[in-house]
């Protein structure tokens, strides 16, 4: 057992912490303040392998692992969240697509998705099934004719990132009976005729990426264009989610490091009643505990992304765990920087407002925490559990 990282690990954090500070970091609050998507920017992370960073090599991605992923986005996640959560999205779009999608299909959508030249979004989550995704209402017709094998789609999704920036659009829809046995996924040209984007929600934070519905009305969609067989789409979404539950996790961890970071340094800054607020010993404490629980909840992370990528039998247990403990630790520290600011962590002259608004969906987002308590809790309660999540 090995805690330190190897120097192509630290190589690859380096990188990604030099890119984001010359081209993310400047330039976040004003992403946010107006609701700006960098679709430029992310093509240049893209030059460096970040738009498929656990892509396959024979796709154009970097074929990274997991937790070797973690790294990158934890660094992209310091200087800006809301991008950072984009990219990752896009990374588990992009997986998904060429790990399971037909050669041919790969072969025409991967080299230009991992390369940041175009972009992908997911589309599980609809206006009446959110946390109870396996009931989604989007269909998809099979249907032969002259033109071809195709699939007609109709339905509509909900919260889709990226959505009307995007050129392709990993969908999962019903193919067959109710439930997730009846769930087929797609990839679906963003373009297609039928396809019409909502406007973009106003949110809370996440303002660099645009969010958006998307209603399908008798879009056609090749045969060739499903990923995996029919009735497999749940589970690739899944699949999907189990990573990007991981994604979201070190999204949350790079917020609060880059928080944990503005706390330490105002704390040797400010002064009150004639002494540093580094000289108080309640704040102190507070300093204490958040990196103590962030460290927590990084390991955590990597603990999860390493049983992920030894095809763990519970690795969907350890990456609700974390994304759970990931998430609530990581609002909390921004949380408890914000309040070391005092007032002037309120304003959007200091990065501390912005990270604690991005960092808030993340315990939504992706499954809820509640689900993710769900999941947990479904598996210690079965006989071996107590010796075998340890």
């Amino acid at each position: 057992m090995d805690f330190e990282l190897s120097e192509e690990q630290l190589a690859f954090q380096q990188a990604a912490r030099e890119f984001a500070t010359r081209a993310i970091q400047p330039h976040a609050a004003d992403w946010d303040a107006r609701a700006h998507f960098p679709r430029d920017v992310i093509a240049r992370s893209g030059e460096l392998g970040f738009c498929g960073l656990y892509a396959g090599t024979a796709h154009g991605g970097l074929g990274l692992s997991r937790l070797d992923s973690t790294l990158v986005f934890e660094e992209l996640a310091a200087a800006c969240p809301s991008t950072a959560a984009f990219i990752t999205i896009h990374n588990m779009a992009t997986w998904m697509l060429t790990q399971f999608g037909h050669p041919e299909l790969a072969a025409q959508w991967g080299p230009d998705l991992t390369a940041g030249r175009k972009l992908a979004s997911y589309c599980l989550t609809e206006p009446g099934a959110g946390s109870d995704a396996a009931s989604l209402k989007t269909t998809a017709r099979r249907v032969q004719d002259e033109s071809g094998d195709h699939y007609v789609i109709d339905g509509s999704k909900a919260f889709i990132s990226g959505a009307g920036s995007t050129d392709v659009l990993v969908l999962m829809a019903r193919t067959g009976a109710d439930g997730a046995a009846g769930i087929s996924a797609f990839a679906v040209p963003a373009d297609s005729p039928g396809i019409a984007y909502g406007r973009k929600e106003e949110k809370m934070g996440w303002n660099s990426q645009p969010t958006r519905a998307i209603a399908f009305d008798g879009v056609r969609v090749p045969a060739g264009h499903r990923l995996g067989e029919e009735g497999e789409g749940f589970r690739i979404a899944m699949k999907g989610l189990d990573g990007g539950r991981i994604n979201i996790a070190t999204c949350s961890v790079g917020a609060a490091q880059a928080a944990l970071v503005a706390a330490q340094r105002y704390m040797h800054e400010r002064r009150q009643f004639g002494r540093p607020l580094a000289d108080f010993q309640a704040l102190q404490f507070k300093l204490a505990d958040m990196a103590t629980e962030l460290v927590a909840a990084r390991q955590m992370v990597r603990l999860a992304a390493s049983r992920l990528d030894a095809g763990h039998a519970d690795a969907s247990v350890y990456c609700a765990m974390a994304k759970r403990l990931a998430t609530d630790i990581g609002f909390e520290v921004c949380n408890q920087a914000m309040q070391i600011h005092g007032g002037y962590g309120y304003l959007r002259e200091f990065p501390l407002e912005r990270l604690l608004r991005d960092a808030r969906v993340h315990q939504i987002l992706e499954g809820t925490n509640e689900i993710m308590r769900v999941i947990v809790a479904r598996r210690m309660l079965q006989d071996d559990a107590p010796d075998a999540i340890r």
